[in-house]
């Protein structure tokens, strides 16, 4: 007999979706939509072959100690109690030799949308109570767009509710592939209705993705780097058309004036025009004016960006444009508009979570120099010297900018831990590993891709061998004496339980059994109450309206008003960079697993007119090269890549031959040089040469 079982994702990826699992004798026979989520919140592939990832043969089953070279995935495998008592001492003698805060956790993306099996939240209560640690803030990710939103609209309560989208006049998808990237499981579907009613909707992007081709009604081409320089000529249009809605701006906002003058070029002579852009986005004049005709034309306008904009240098200003934009067509607070910020930052019913306390050690660094501050330290102007590296859940030997560097910052520490399910490239440098459970082997709360809450349950006792993360660490702080602080004396489904009795959700039985509880207001629009009356609901900012100038992020080294930064290729490197994601894997989670692998060839997206003049046919293996490193790759011809742009997906772990890398792990061309103010990712803003083997 067939049970129905509902489940969650709980992946890093953006969907959060609500799923079926059909268990036969025990055994996952198909996995499908949960009928709960209704119409419009649909699951995706790699939620429907989850059981590729948990019935894999080579999950990890043993705790291993490194005996070989780190790297050389060399391991004895130990029993759990020799592998914790080891880490407990090993913790214990970093936190008396050098101070807690020579431990720097890394992780956090391999469950991350779980109120209990959290490997972001988990490890961080576990070592505040140890004493403290490193800390990292602002992720790969988002780190642009987290840092400078609350400058401009004064918090993340930004986001995008998708129901709105029946409402828009216009959706422009900025650098955002919803189709493969997942901005919440129910956006897809009502753009995708959105479209049948007549509702035109623009991709602006250096590639024809899936979303382009099965979304869109226009692409318009734009080089990576340059979109502020591309908004910055449609909001050119939109002045001298007389386009903007001046009382909205009035009312709203505060220092538009300044942003206008410059889009003008009142004061360095340089009006931002569609022929000013045309040479910098590769986007044609006509097709500059043609987005701003649209953006002028439509209301209201629901701009969705992604957040591959922010990920460049100069990322923080394409999230003020984005913004600017909103407001000037004054589709900011109204049904069917969007903020401009990222669709992610929504309210959720609010369940509970395990907490985390204030992290003692008061030490924090930016994710994206992680590997500087370990080869550097306190010699190199970071805060701290560390010796020892927690990481739960995270490849960074794969994810993080320049592999290379990042190789060197775990073979100069001390000692490193790592929590997970399979043998990764970032487990074969670490001393310790300790074998985990899926998703599927436990009870959890999922925070939604959108206004609800799902439970996920357990359909699969964990593997032999495995254990729970909020089990190791209730073990690690047993033997280093925190354990009734960590735990507060509750069980696993004591803390589930927990959590749903501290929320708006009525049953823990009824949650359990249907799987999704859904949020009381699905079209809610971001910051509604501010436009409807900004005296009474003034914005948290120092004006109190949307902050176009912003003396505040000036003082942290940034313009006072969004500029265009100049990011240009040159004769050594002529060829622009860009590292999407894959609609397989989640980031290099199933890159490993077979059948995800085969279904998408990997390989170099170039255009014949970039191929042809260096004797490049299609299948041909070339060598890409950036001031980073190098690798090596079969290329494919498409015109669906932009003129003088690559493409290399991310997530491929990486293979080295006498120094170059030879299965395509991207990241190995990448630089751990931030964009700044906001010290973030800026891994769209690479340029490499391309060249036949």
């Amino acid at each position: 007999m067939t049970r129905f079982i509902p489940i969650a994702c709980n992946f890093d990826c953006g969907g959060g979706c609500a799923l079926l699992a059909h268990m036969k004798d025990g055994k996952i026979t198909r996995i499908t939509d949960n009928p709960q989520g209704g119409d419009y919140l649909k699951g995706c592939i790699r939620g429907f072959q989850l059981q590729h990832m948990q019935y894999h043969p080579k999950r990890l089953t043993k705790p291993l100690i490194r005996t070989g070279p780190r790297g050389s995935g060399e391991y004895r495998e130990a029993s759990w109690t020799e592998a914790l008592d080891l880490i407990a001492e090993k913790l214990v003698e970093a936190r008396e030799r050098h101070g807690p805060e020579s431990v720097l956790f890394l992780g956090g993306s391999g469950s991350t949308r779980g109120a209990l099996h959290n490997t972001s939240s988990l490890p961080k209560r576990f070592l505040s109570m140890y004493g403290g640690y490193t800390e990292r803030n602002r992720g790969y990710s988002a780190g642009a767009v987290s840092y400078t939103t609350p400058f401009v609209l004064g918090s993340l309560d930004a986001g995008l509710y998708p129901d709105t989208i029946k409402h828009s006049g216009l959706i422009v998808l900025w650098g955002a592939n919803i189709v493969n990237n997942r901005f919440g499981g129910m956006l897809e579907s009502y753009i995708r209705e959105a479209k049948r009613r007549g509702v035109r909707v623009v991709g602006v992007e250096p590639r024809r993705t899936i979303t382009i081709k099965t979304l869109c009604t226009d692409w318009f081409q734009v080089y990576p780097s340059t979109d502020t320089a591309l908004m910055l000529a449609v909001l050119h249009e939109l002045i001298t058309k007389d386009a903007v809605d001046r009382e909205y701006l009035a009312k709203y906002t505060y220092g538009f004036t300044d942003l206008e003058n410059y889009v003008l070029g009142v004061e360095d002579s340089v009006p931002k025009t569609p022929e000013w852009a045309e040479n910098i986005t590769g986007t044609p004049v006509e097709q500059i004016r043609l987005l701003a005709e649209l953006m002028g034309n439509y209301h209201p306008v629901c701009f969705i960006p992604g957040l591959s904009i922010q990920r460049t240098i100069g990322g923080e200003d394409s999230v003020r444009l984005s913004i600017a934009l909103q407001a000037a067509t004054g589709s900011i607070g109204v049904q069917g508009g969007s903020t401009g910020s990222y669709t992610g930052y929504i309210r959720r019913p609010p369940v509970g979570k395990m907490g985390v306390p204030k992290n003692p050690a008061g030490v924090i660094i930016p994710t994206y120099v992680w590997p500087d501050a370990v080869l550097e330290g306190k010699a190199g102007g970071y805060p701290s010297d560390i010796h020892v590296i927690y990481n739960v859940g995270g490849n960074y030997l794969v994810q993080g900018s320049d592999i290379q560097k990042n190789i060197e910052a775990f073979k100069r520490v001390d000692f490193s831990v790592n929590h997970e399910r399979f043998l990764t490239t970032t487990a074969q440098y670490c001393d310790v590993i300790l074998p985990t459970t899926t998703f599927l082997e436990r009870d959890d709360i999922i925070s939604g891709g959108g206004n609800f809450v799902l439970f996920s349950n357990k359909i699969h006792e964990p593997l032999p061998g495995t254990m729970h993360d909020y089990d190791i660490f209730c073990e690690l702080a047993k033997r280093i004496g925190f354990h009734e602080e960590f735990s507060e004396g509750r069980t696993k489904e004591q803390w589930l339980r927990h959590f749903v009795e501290n929320s708006e959700i009525p049953n823990y039985n009824e949650f359990k059994e249907k799987g999704i509880h859904w949020g009381q207001d699905q079209q809610h629009v971001s910051i509604s109450d501010f436009i409807q009356d900004p005296d009474k609901h003034p914005l948290e900012t120092p004006s109190g309206r949307i902050q176009i100038r912003s003396e505040a992020f000036a003082a942290e080294g940034g313009s006072p008003i969004p500029v265009y930064r100049p990011f240009k290729v040159n004769k050594d490197y002529p060829l622009r960079l860009i590292t999407p994601k894959n609609r397989y894997r989640i980031h290099s989670q199933n890159y490993n697993i077979k059948w995800f692998r085969e279904r998408e060839k990997h390989t170099m997206w170039i255009n014949p007119k970039d191929a042809s003049p260096r004797g490049i046919k299609e299948g041909d293996m070339v060598e890409v090269s950036s001031q980073e490193g190098r690798l090596r790759i079969k290329t494919q011809l498409t015109e669906d890549m932009m003129p003088g742009v690559v493409c290399i997906q991310e997530g491929v772990w990486p293979r080295f031959e006498n120094g170059v890398e030879v299965n395509g792990s991207v990241n190995v061309l990448t630089s751990t040089e931030p964009t700044l103010p906001s010290y973030s990712s800026r891994t769209h803003s690479v340029i490499v040469q391309v060249g036949k083997l």
